[in-house]
């Protein structure tokens, strides 16, 4: 067995009808590989009986870890949760589980692990069928206007080094969106793909999803800034045309409206400097989100101690 310390943290937010499933996969196959290991459970405001049945879980079947559950003040979302669950952790190594959908065999979680002792720091897992019309929107946007050299796709679940974590919390206190965040700390990765066992699992909450969509484009990408240039560049073409237009019209027509010429003139200049004004406050904002993020934002009620406490 080995002999590293993991610990493995999941999101719980309603989750009652997937959470034995997954329990009883992840928490066999962690405890019948390493010594010692911990589950922490975030507990995302959840109103159903999710925690019950971890409660009834960790009794029933005895587990030998240590098993926490972190109760978030309220509903603060899926980044947030994770981030307070990875602080409250105390692994060598530290499984991410997002999602309680277990569409994966439980070996995976241990292939993860043996991957990460060959030389990377972070080792995340992804279905080998690729992804959703939305994921694969956002991902080929996001690659695409990526201000690193990393690029991100689909996981559903990783283990990072402790190495990993001290990096990333000396970039900053507050982690947006901690894919991202890992994909450019600098140090070596990994994506390992996996046969789904589950084609109809149910994925993360709309809201969630287009939330931190938006949140990562403005955090980590300069997309927003290439929209406004577009738009910027457009309405100066459009002012140039019709300064064109109303020359030729007079000197050639003489037949210029009054009143027309100048008013559309004056409304694309007026639309150009808008949007170039626009340009240069994003731009402006880029760099100050670059030199320092926020302070860490997750409220934590309490942290309870479930079944096996040494």
């Amino acid at each position: 067995m080995e002999k590293k310390f993991v610990s493995v943290v999941v999101y719980l937010n309603n989750c009652g009808a997937e959470i034995e499933k997954f329990l009883s996969a992840v928490i066999p196959t962690v405890q019948n590989y390493f010594e010692n290991y911990e589950l922490v459970c975030v507990d995302d405001a959840c109103t159903d009986n999710t925690i019950d049945l971890v409660r009834e879980y960790t009794k029933k079947n005895n587990t030998t870890g240590m098993v926490s559950v972190v109760h978030m003040g309220k509903y603060q979302g899926l980044e947030p949760s994770m981030n307070a669950g990875r602080d409250v952790a105390i692994g060598d190594f530290v499984y991410e589980f997002d999602t309680t959908v277990c569409d994966y065999e439980p070996g995976v979680i241990t292939n993860v692990y043996e991957a990460l002792v060959e030389g990377y720091d972070i080792v995340s897992a992804y279905p080998s069928s690729g992804s959703k019309l939305f994921s694969k929107l956002f991902y080929g946007i996001y690659n695409r206007s990526n201000r690193g050299r990393a690029k991100i796709g689909t996981e559903t679940f990783r283990l990072i080094s402790r190495r990993a974590i001290n990096r990333i919390k000396s970039m900053g206190d507050y982690i947006p969106y901690r894919k991202a965040v890992y994909a450019n700390c600098g140090l070596e990765s990994k994506r390992i793909p996996y046969t789904e066992t589950d084609k109809n699992k149910t994925g993360r909450k709309t809201h969630q999803r287009v939330t931190l969509a938006m949140d990562s484009f403005i955090y980590f990408t300069n997309f927003l800034e290439r929209i406004s240039t577009v738009i910027s560049v457009f309405f100066l073409l459009a002012t140039v045309a019709f300064v064109s237009y109303a020359v030729y019209d007079y000197l050639v027509n003489k037949a210029a409206i009054e009143g027309w010429t100048s008013i559309i003139c004056f409304m694309s200049f007026g639309f150009f400097g808008v949007f170039l004004m626009l340009t240069i406050v994003l731009k402006y904002m880029s760099a100050m989100l670059n030199m320092v993020f926020k302070r860490q934002k997750y409220l934590v009620s309490s942290i309870e101690k479930v079944g096996n406490d040494r």
